[in-house]
């Protein structure tokens, strides 16, 4: 979610543990003016005052007015970054989350899942696995031989669970890091949630369509009882004009073109 320059404002400043009369005796601007600035009704700020915040806090002119959410880094070379042109491609594309991709990056589990994905895409965890399955396979012959319990034998059993898979592990470890840190992303979030509604919206949506058109029905009236009922409006109470236009409407649905129900086809 995009902070907004007043609570840009009021962060770094909690962040420095600062109240507003020690910000104004620090920066010598005035406490009404930086007051203003951190409240809702906020509409300007002056081009001094942040030149003079943004210099105080260390941050940039651009982070403060929400035009990045880059604080210390403006101009980052991208070759330091080291980044394929096809990352950079899906970081301007819109097509996911940078901000959430950035809190994932700096999780402090995140640099355990990146040397654990590095282990199994490289394969150096193979010959550790192929390793250890020698010895377990090397006693369970040794039992077999001496001994030659039955396959049941919860000893030999017990060697032949022991045996690993190295797929199977490595993909284990992987997704117990992605677990975690998932779960801690979604607990930092969690006041962010809408609240869900009780009832199916989608059950309520095919139900009314199954109420509002029928076969034997004239589309056009179904239309409007459909586009009434989504926007809870009384039909009967509509003008002459209202209707005409509501028709008009409802001619340009995609979703009223073929009325008929789709619902309980395969």
């Amino acid at each position: 979610m995009e902070l907004s320059i007043q609570e840009r404002l009021k962060d770094l400043r909690v962040e420095r543990g600062l109240t507003l009369e020690q910000l104004a005796e620090q920066t010598h601007l005035s406490k009404s003016a930086l007051g203003s600035y951190e409240a809702e009704d906020f509409k300007d700020i002056s081009h001094y005052a942040i030149i003079k915040l943004a210099k105080f806090y260390g941050v940039t002119a651009d982070y403060l007015l929400g035009l990045t959410g880059t604080k210390n880094h403006p101009n980052a070379d991208l070759a330091d970054l080291r980044l394929s042109d096809d990352m950079i491609e899906l970081l301007k594309s819109g097509l996911v989350d940078n901000s959430l991709l950035c809190e994932l990056a700096v999780h402090p589990d995140f640099p355990r899942l990146m040397a654990d994905l590095e282990i199994y895409v490289n394969g150096i965890a193979g010959k550790q696995v192929q390793s250890a399955n020698a010895i377990v396979d090397t006693m369970s012959a040794t039992i077999m031989k001496q001994y030659n319990p039955g396959l049941t034998d919860p000893q030999l059993r017990q060697l032949v669970a022991a045996h690993l898979d190295e797929d199977e592990f490595c993909r284990y470890v992987i997704q117990r890091d992605i677990n975690g840190i998932a779960l801690d992303l979604r607990e930092a979030h969690k006041e962010d949630f809408f609240s869900v509604p009780e009832d199916n919206l989608l059950e309520d949506f095919l139900q009314m369509i199954e109420e509002t058109v029928k076969e034997d029905s004239d589309p056009e009236q179904a239309a409007l009882v459909f586009i009434c009922k989504r926007l809870k409006l009384n039909l009967k109470k509509l003008s002459d004009e209202e209707k005409k236009w509501l028709k008009k409407i409802a001619q340009k649905s995609d979703l009223l073109k073929n009325p008929n129900t789709q619902r309980g086809r395969k």
